[in-house]
């Protein structure tokens, strides 16, 4: 009986490992049967079917072993003729590759230019979109039949991660990279872009043609095209051009959200001690875009949530980190591209961790501090902790681009460099850049030129935050010995696994701060430390290096004091976010007060959205103090912040305050007014917000929907109605979605014909920005609500709108 117990044990657990091994297959690097050298295109444009007209010269090698047979990736293509040298030659094709059959063997030291004619068809590529990339198709027509007469046509492509192949045959591979140049005819009302250098526009009456060419290597999958009516705002940095392409109504905005652009050049330029390498810089907004941004070289596009205003822009240029972070591709993704997939993270962590280098240069410490805060928080909160940063085994290549690839990765660039130091971390990246120029890389390339610069052994390190996953948990306890004046730190890891890492404390005594730096080697450490006072708080990961979550028993003494001294903004944070729940101790509440005057513009923010301005204390002093910021912060979104706190007290005298902030050059100070308004004057909240230019309007969705919702303005139901599901999807949790939760609802049920049109109008040919929510069965699930809604009501027209909802149903199903 045991024996056949053990065999059945043995039995179960080589299955369940065969079936775990099966749906984890290893994601090798794409073998390189043939190398690219060349790729010349001429493309044109049938707008009415959504197809591309092109020819292709591709010119390539046998990478080592001589070959009679090239293989080319092509996605749901016409293929109307292939030749070499005028010769035409057999091929095979299955809707996704071409396998072109040479007439005779070549070795690795002769190319070849292969020609094809063909008929590319987006609207026929089977690939799916992920979370990151929403769509497949590779090339996108926007409105090409120009119906919607507020929607600009616009053509544009999307490479990443093999959409390049939906439109030109390639080899559609990271490790791959070519020079290329392409001929794009287009009626001579649009403008195009594309990689590298404008050299020639030819007229031939209504078309012309625009002649882009790319001497410089690069992936195929960074190959762009973009045509469209925009406008080409001209900036630059030395002797590179620098121009902008946005829709005209944007385009006295366009150096406001972009300007910076020549400064980051310059910056990243000398901070990795590498110019920037190639011989112009695009960047180019665009309707309907399927991502945020993308890294095209020398051409990146945007999507139209880079549009911002001026009244936007003085609160904040939201845009500005995505911005950073697509130029810093063009050392690294771009000059240097991960050889595989699985090996992103040289492209994204980089990306990423530009952001906090810009920050940290352009608004000091602090603002790149809370900026990575947010990134970690992100990370920290995205359940994807069992995931390795390299990952050979996944299920899609799409599911590459997440929170462990993107923050994770930022955060261990962060941690690296503070381990070896500056001078070495940047010495490191300029080496790796220079070995590795206009080629591919893998981690372990990268890790053998931080020990070649540093001198030192990383395997340790790589091992567990490259190749391994998860972080340290990490439970913290004090022993005090009031004798000898010691206090003995003890830390223990939570996690499975064992993690190495060096780890800051700041020691308080009194007035005066030490830092200890511990290095932790194994599960259970303990470390002791001298005294002379008996610390008042100790801060452990008091520099915020080390990506961990930490679990400390402190009281509100503690928290009062960390909130006060702490040198990093998360450990300021996290003592507000504890002290906020004890507002009903009068040392609490005066915490938080004196946290109005914090040096970051968050804290404050995280203040007055918590005060407890309705407790047992005098609550006057605070008020003025709320009323001075109000007035004087040099933070809009402060002073917006504290608006909205006093508009909570719902006070007639306060009402001059509000009258002031509606005549803010802030869009966010003059929404929080206006909601803030509407609870002492009704009527003038009303007046001024239906007076609202529409562009404003657009932009205030959130407090005029408050106002309109909460005053049953049934007239502004259509308006309510375009950005519903957008603000229900987007706002994540908390009043935000409540309350557009409530618009919608109202709308549903409601006899007004254009408000359930502009709602599923939202929700169907605005759905691809909302697909990262499986927008697809969302927007079903409510058009059903509609339905229900409207099947139940007396309205004279729901047959009318029941019709319309389903009709938009079809369209997803």
């Amino acid at each position: 009986m045991k024996l056949k117990i053990w065999f059945l044990f043995i039995f179960i657990t080589f299955t369940a490992t065969g079936f775990a091994q099966n749906n984890l297959i290893y994601k090798a690097e794409k073998e390189k049967t043939h190398t690219l050298i060349h790729t010349k295109l001429k493309v044109d444009f049938n707008f009415e079917e959504k197809q591309l007209n092109g020819e292709a010269w591709v010119t390539a090698k046998p990478h080592f072993y001589g070959s009679n047979t090239f293989i080319l990736d092509a996605k749901s293509m016409l293929i109307h003729e292939i030749s070499l040298k005028g010769t035409a030659l057999l091929y095979d094709y299955d809707d996704y590759k071409i396998t072109v059959k040479l007439p005779r063997k070549y070795t690795k030291e002769e190319k070849f230019t292969i020609y094809i004619k063909y008929t590319a068809r987006p609207e026929k590529v089977k690939e799916q979109g992920s979370n990151a990339i929403t769509s497949a198709k590779g090339l996108y027509f926007i409105n090409a039949d120009g119906a919607d007469k507020n929607k600009p046509t616009q053509i544009w492509t999307q490479g990443e991660t093999e959409g390049s192949s939906c439109w030109f045959p390639t080899i559609d591979a990271p490790n791959q990279k070519t020079t290329q140049e392409i001929y794009i005819t287009v009626p001579n009302k649009y403008v195009t872009l594309s990689n590298g250098e404008l050299v020639s526009q030819t007229k031939e009456k209504e078309n012309r043609t625009d002649y882009w060419k790319m001497d410089q290597k690069h992936a195929p999958y960074l190959v762009f095209l973009g045509v469209g009516a925009f406008e080409v705002i001209k900036d630059s940095y030395k002797d590179i051009a620098v121009d902008y392409y946005v829709e005209k109504e944007y385009a006295k905005y366009a150096k406001g959200i972009f300007g910076n652009t020549p400064e980051m050049i310059e910056f990243f330029s000398n901070k990795l001690g590498v110019e920037f390498p190639w011989n112009k810089y695009s960047q180019i907004v665009v309707r309907d875009y399927v991502s945020g941004a993308m890294e095209n070289t020398t051409a990146v596009v945007h999507g139209e949530q880079a549009y911002q205003t001026d009244g936007q822009l003085i609160d904040t240029n939201t845009h500005e980190n995505t911005i950073a972070h697509e130029l810093f591709h063009h050392w690294f993704g771009n000059l240097v591209t991960s050889e595989s997939w699985s090996n992103l993270t040289l492209n994204e962590s980089f990306a990423n961790y530009s952001e906090y280098l810009w920050q940290e240069y352009k608004y000091g410490k602090e603002a790149a501090e809370m900026h990575m805060h947010e990134n970690v928080k992100l990370y920290l909160e995205g359940q994807e902790a069992d995931k390795k940063l390299v990952r050979f085994e996944y299920l899609d290549k799409e599911d590459m681009f997440d929170l462990v690839s993107y923050n994770k990765g930022g955060a261990i660039l962060h941690m690296l460099r503070n381990y070896v130091g500056d001078e070495a971390f940047f010495e490191s990246l300029k080496t790796y850049l220079n070995d590795y120029k206009y080629k591919a890389a893998e981690a372990h390339q990268l890790r053998l030129v931080f020990e070649k610069v540093t001198g030192k052994d990383l395997n340790w390190f790589f091992n567990q935050w490259y190749f391994g996953a998860n972080h340290p948990k990490i439970d913290v306890s004090y022993d005090y010995n009031k004798l000898r004046k010691t206090v003995t730190v003890n830390i223990q890891q939570l996690q499975v696994q064992n993690f190495q890492f060096p780890l800051t404390l700041d020691i308080f005594e009194g007035n005066k701060i030490r830092r200890e730096t511990i290095f932790i080697e194994n599960n259970d450490a303990s470390f002791t430390f001298d005294f002379k006072i008996q610390p008042t708080l100790i801060q452990v990961n008091s520099d915020g290096v080390l990506l961990c979550e930490l679990n400390e028993n402190k009281v509100l003494s503690e928290y009062i004091f960390q909130l006060k001294n702490a040198q990093y903004y998360t450990h300021k944070k996290e003592a507000l976010l504890e002290i906020i729940k004890k507002q009903d101790d009068k040392k609490a509440f005066t915490a938080v007060v004196n946290a109005l005057d914090d040096s970051s513009y968050k804290i404050r923010v995280l203040a007055l959205e918590n005060i407890d301005l309705i407790n047992k204390f005098s609550k006057k002093d605070a008020i003025n103090k709320i009323m001075q910021i109000a007035k004087f912060d040099n933070k809009t979104l402060v002073q917006a912040a504290a608006i909205e706190t006093l508009g909570k007290l719902i006070d007639p005298e306060l009402k001059q305050i509000f009258i002031k902030g509606l005549n803010s050059k802030s869009y966010a100070v003059v929404g929080k007014s206006l909601v803030a308004m509407y609870y002492v004057d009704k009527g003038m909240a009303i007046k001024k917000s239906k007076a609202l230019p529409d562009e404003v309007r657009e932009i205030l969705t959130t407090p005029l929907t408050k106002i309109f919702i909460e005053s049953n303005d049934e007239t502004e139901l259509p308006f309510i109605a375009k950005s519903v599901v957008s603000g229900m999807y987007l706002s994540g949790a908390g009043a935000t979605k409540i309350l557009y939760e409530k618009a919608f609802s109202r709308i549903s049920k409601s006899n007004n014909m254009q408000a359930i049109q502009n709602l599923v109008e939202d929700m169907v040919v605005k759905g691809n920005q909302y697909k990262k929510f499986s927008f697809d069965k969302v927007a079903i699930n409510l058009m059903r609500t509609i339905i229900k809604a409207q099947e139940k009501s007396t309205n004279s027209n729901k047959e009318r709108n029941v019709a319309i909802v389903k009709e938009a149903m079809m369209g997803l199903l």
